[in-house]
Order: structure tokens, then C-alpha cells, then sequence
């Protein structure tokens, strides 16, 4: 059986923070880090417009306590202002030490790191690389792993985490080139998974972002917080759904309906294009619903508006914002320069997660920890998004309890025996698993189903929600599960068997809307991403707390969780 101090699962911004933060903390632990791809092809690396921090580069007038109230007012209060006031206050701290570890971030004239406008944010604030941000800070950290000798697992997929008697001991994981299976136990397991864009059919979200995490902890009894909150990226290139990142609204460019209008003024004019993502999304389908949207041909009542960066010029489209011209030049075939592009919403990110305190610890209840358990990044859910996260407060997430969840974990496992497992009956539980799929004489293909999921819940529990909606939906998933158990696979070899890893990731998938889907129809209010048209108020007597959701087979168990409100009180939010 293989051991280490430590087993960090996911190889993104979050994971390779922490796993940085451990091995900085005490040299002598013996960390791993367990990736389903190779770290430097996580989804990390897909984000573009930057991080935010009050590093007062560009305006003098900034704070921490500035950052903290545009978070939580775009969360619609529902974030959680301990883990929020967290977040503000190291954020500085953290981009410099980023910066330190050879981070090249864009610079002003005079060499300091430059800030650009993002939405929702009231300073210019977001620190960035051009537009490939998390790209430049994976490189970093990931060439840091390999400096302090983390163990890397690159290409092994997590099957199971190893929970017994209230404690996580490990995880049941087989690698991709040979289907050969392994437990490993540790004496602290963190989960850095990231987001499960591909429950829904059009993302931002690379492949592998299906999930995994949040099943494998809802498999384990334990609870997932607040998986209602789905974010829509306002602006997903129509029609593939890749990121049009925000940072091209934060250099100027404007959305534009079929009448030509600058449309955000009757929606947020104070904000315009910069108003928050919730906002932003449902005033580009309101648009759309109303006829006003456009077609590839010009003529209105299409299924998008455009994103006009034309009065912006050459030079600053392709010094600022190059990747985003790139993608639609090359995808789409428009030249940004002298054509507006197409977009519309598109699933981008989960405000949702594994519960856990601002150690990292994860949440068994409101009350009670798992022991030996830890969760960092878009997987988990501290709260600092609450109901809708602010663009560039993500990454800024991940390096935040990244590195404070690696510390946390670095003093947790001082004194710490490995735990006692037994190898054998989870290597054949996993065998069992595995052969059972391989073996099923099934009459659908997985992606015959995956297409069915992933399209009903899109149309099911998208941007507008209703209960009627939603109890169609549910039918519908309910009806697709029972198919996951007459999938069949080609493919029976044990090298390199894709067709195997979609199988069990289309598990995780089911598990994960179903979630989403039961939270939806249990909050009757509209806050943030989560929008009723027969609840269309924000309800703060009987909602203004976070949902726990309970998986199993049988049916999902809800509770809920209060909100921490320490610095501001609840008001309306109107930009």
C-alpha cells in the first residue's frame, strides 16, 4: 500500500498552494499530489482576467474593507464575511509572494504590477498576465512542487475517498495507462478537484471538470453547501461556449443587442458592461427571450448579442486582451479588430462545494469537522462567493486557502499516526466496480446519456428556475439514472481506457445535478445566480442561510447552515 504525510487529490491553483505552503511549512512531511491530467493541464490554466487584491497600484483609494463589501454585496450576502474579510486582507500579501516566486504579472510604466476594472468591483483592483493569468501562476507553482520534491501521481484517476469511523484515511485511486489500482493512505487527505461545468452542455469548462470531488464526498455521506449557485459567464463565445473573459469588458468593450443598443443601461447603469456576472447573464437572455438578440446573419431575434471591442483599437486588443482574440479568430473566424463577436451565457463556475471553515477543515455538519479531512479552491465552498462570485475573486481564492489550508494541514499532521486500512477489500471494491461496467450488456452509450443529463439540466435549471421546470427536470435525471446501469463500453482493455474513466465520470456527474437540482427546488427566493420566476425576491426572513444537501440513492436531505455576518448588514443590491 502506498503512504505519504499527506495526499493533496487535483493538481490546479488550489492543490499545488497548498502542497507548496506544506512542504515550505516543514520539509520533512512527505506530500503527493494526485491529478487525473498532468497539473499544468488543469483548468487552473484556462483563466484569463486575473486575481483582485487592494495592492493600491492604480487607485490610492482602495482597501481591503472596500474589496470585502463589493464581495459580499455581490454575493448577494450570502458569503460568509469571516472567510471574506480572509480573503481581502492576504490578498496583497499573496500576489506579491506570487510575484516572488517568479509570477510575471502584467506592469505598469514605472514597473509596478498593473490593475485592471472588473465586474462588480468598485477600484480597479485585478492584478493580471495579459489574459492567461492562471496560466502564468500554474507554471510558477507547479515548477515549485518539483523544487521542494512533492510526489507527483500525474494521470491517476480518484475513485473513492477512504472515510472510516468519521475520519478521512485515504483514497482508492487507478492509473489511466494500465488500470492498475492503488489505495493510498495518509494521515491528511485535501480535496482540490475544481468545478463540474460538464453537468450542464455548454461551458467554459475543460473535460475533466466533472465533479469528482464533490461525488466522491457526497458518496461518503458527508454533506455539499449551497450547490444551487451556478454561475453563468455572461460571455461564452457563441456557439462552442468558450470564455470570452471579462477582462476584455474591464479594457472597454461594450455588449450590444440587434438594435444596436448599449443595452446594460437598463439593467445596471451605474455599472454598464462591469455590473456583476448574475446580472450581466440574465440581462443577455432577457435580451435573447425579448427578440432582440441576433443571427449569424445579422437579423434580430437570434440566440446571442455581441461583444464590441472595435473602438478599442489594434494595439490595445492585442497588448491587453491577445488570448481572447486568438480563441474567437480561430474558433469563430471573427477578427475582433474590425467585427464584434458573438456570446452569450455559459456555465463557468460553482459557488457551491464541500463545506469547510477557514482552516480548510471540512463540515460533517453545521457544527461538527471530519477528522484528517480538507478541502481548498472552486471544489470547496468557505463562502467567500456566497450566492455569485465576483470575476477575479476566484483565483484569488485558491492561492488564499490554498496556502492557508496547506498551513492548517502542515500543523495537523505533527504527531499523527498513518491510519489502519484494509488494502484488500477496497482494491477489490474498485475491481468490482470497474468489471461490473466492462461487463454490463447495456443498450445505451455513455454519451447517448451524458447528452440527455447534460441537456436537461440545462434547459431544466439554466439561468431562469421555476418549481414546475424544476420537477420535470427531476423526473427526467431520475429516469437517467436508472439508464447509468445499461451503459455499455467497446472498449474492455485495461491501457489507457477513456471510455472507462467516462463511465465513472458520468456517476459523478449524476450525483452532482442531482444536487444542484434538489437545492434549486428547495430555496424559494431569488439571490444571486440562483433565479425563481415564481419566487423572483430576495427572501432574507426565510433564506439568508446556506444550504447542506445530503446525497444518497434513496433521495437528498436538506438542512441548512447560518450565515456568518459580522461587518455588513444586509441591504438591497442595486448597481
Amino acid at each position: 500500500m502506498l503512504e505519504h504525510d499527506v495526499i493533496i487529490v487535483g493538481g490546479g491553483l488550489a492543490g499545488c498552494r497548498a502542497a507548496v505552503e506544506i512542504a515550505r511549512t516543514d520539509p520533512k512531511l512527505n506530500v503527493a499530489v494526485v491529478a487525473k491530467t498532468h497539473p499544468i493541464r488543469s483548468h487552473s490554466v484556462a483563466a484569463q482576467g486575473g486575481m483582485a487584491a487592494s495592492l493600491k497600484n492604480v487607485d490610492q483609494n482602495d482597501s481591503w474593507e472596500a474589496h470585502a463589501f463589493d464581495t459580499v454585496k455581490g454575493s448577494d450576502y450570502l458569503a460568509d464575511q469571516d472567510a471574506v474579510a480572509i480573503l481581502t486582507q492576504e490578498a496583497p500579501d499573496v500576489v506579491i509572494d506570487l510575484e516572488h516566486m517568479g509570477v510575471l504579472f502584467s506592469r505598469l510604466p514605472d514597473g509596478r504590477i498593473a490593475q485592471r476594472a472588473f465586474g462588480g468591483h468598485s477600484h480597479n483592483r485585478t492584478c493580471y498576465a495579459a489574459d492567461k493569468t492562471g496560466h502564468a501562476i500554474l507554471h510558477e507553482l507547479v515548477n515549485n512542487l518539483r523544487r521542494y520534491g512533492v510526489q507527483i501521481y500525474q494521470e491517476w484517476y480518484v475513485m473513492r475517498l477512504i472515510l472510516e469511523e468519521g475520519e478521512a484515511k485515504g483514497i482508492v485511486m487507478f492509473h489511466l495507462l494500465d488500470g492498475h489500482i492503488e489505495v493510498l493512505r495518509a494521515k491528511a487527505v485535501m480535496f482540490a478537484t475544481g468545478g463540474y461545468g460538464r453537468v450542464y452542455n455548454t461551458t467554459s469548462n475543460d473535460y475533466a471538470s466533472t465533479g469528482d470531488g464533490l461525488a466522491m464526498t457526497a458518496l461518503a455521506g458527508l454533506p455539499l453547501e449551497d450547490m444551487e449557485f451556478v454561475q453563468f459567464h455572461p460571455t461564452g463565445l457563441y456557439p462552442v461556449g468558450v470564455l470570452i473573459s471579462e477582462a476584455v469588458r474591464g479594457e472597454g468593450a461594450y455588449l450590444i443587442n440587434a438594435e444596436g443598443d448599449r443595452f446594460m443601461a437598463n439593467y445596471a447603469p451605474s455599472r454598464m458592461e462591469l455590473a456583476p456576472r448574475d446580472i450581466t447573464s440574465r440581462a443577455i437572455a432577457y435580451e435573447i427571450r425579448a427578440g432582440r438578440g441576433i443571427n449569424s446573419d445579422g437579423s434580430a431575434g437570434g440566440p446571442f448579442v455581441y461583444l464590441d471591442l472595435r473602438h478599442m483599437g489594434k494595439e490595445k486588443i492585442m497588448s491587453r486582451v491577445p488570448f481572447c482574440w486568438e480563441e474567437a479568430h480561430r474558433l469563430v473566424g471573427v477578427d475582433a479588430v474590425t467585427q464584434p463577436m458573438p456570446v452569450r451565457p455559459t456555465i463557468h463556475y460553482c459557488m457551491g462545494g464541500i463545506p469547510v471553515n477557514t482552516e480548510g477543515q471540512v463540515r460533517r455538519s453545521a457544527d461538527d469537522l471530519v477528522a484528517g479531512f480538507f478541502a481548498a479552491g472552486e471544489t470547496a465552498c468557505v463562502s467567500v462567493h456566497g450566492a455569485n462570485r465576483l470575476g477575479s475573486n476566484s483565483l484569488l481564492e485558491c492561492v488564499v486557502y490554498g496556502k492557508r489550508t496547506g498551513a492548517s494541514i502542515a500543523r495537523y499532521v505533527q504527531n499523527r499516526k498513518l491510519p489502519n486500512v484494509d488494502e484488500q477489500r477496497y482494491i477489490q471494491a474498485a475491481q468490482q466496480q470497474i468489471q461490473t461496467l466492462l461487463a454490463q450488456p447495456g443498450k445505451y452509450r455513455i454519451n447517448q446519456v451524458r447528452q440527455a443529463f447534460q441537456d436537461t439540466m440545462t434547459e431544466f435549471c439554466g439561468v431562469f428556475r421555476t418549481e414546475e421546470l424544476m420537477h420535470q427536470g427531476w423526473e427526467k435525471i431520475t429516469e437517467l439514472q436508472q439508464q447509468y446501469s445499461q451503459v455499455y463500453l467497446d472498449d474492455k482493455g485495461s491501457c489507457w481506457n477513456t471510455e472507462l474513466v467516462e463511465a465513472l465520470e458520468l456517476q459523478s456527474l449524476m450525483v452532482v445535478g442531482q444536487t444542484i437540482m434538489a437545492s434549486a427546488l428547495n430555496r424559494q427566493e431569488s439571490r444571486g445566480a440562483h433565479f425563481r420566476e415564481d419566487f423572483p425576491n430576495r427572501d432574507d426572513s426565510n433564506f439568508l442561510k446556506h444550504t447542506l444537501a445530503y446525497y444518497s440513492p434513496a433521495g437528498i436531505d436538506i438542512q441548512y447552515m447560518s450565515v456568518v455576518i459580522n461587518m455588513f448588514t444586509p441591504q438591497e443590491r442595486k448597481y
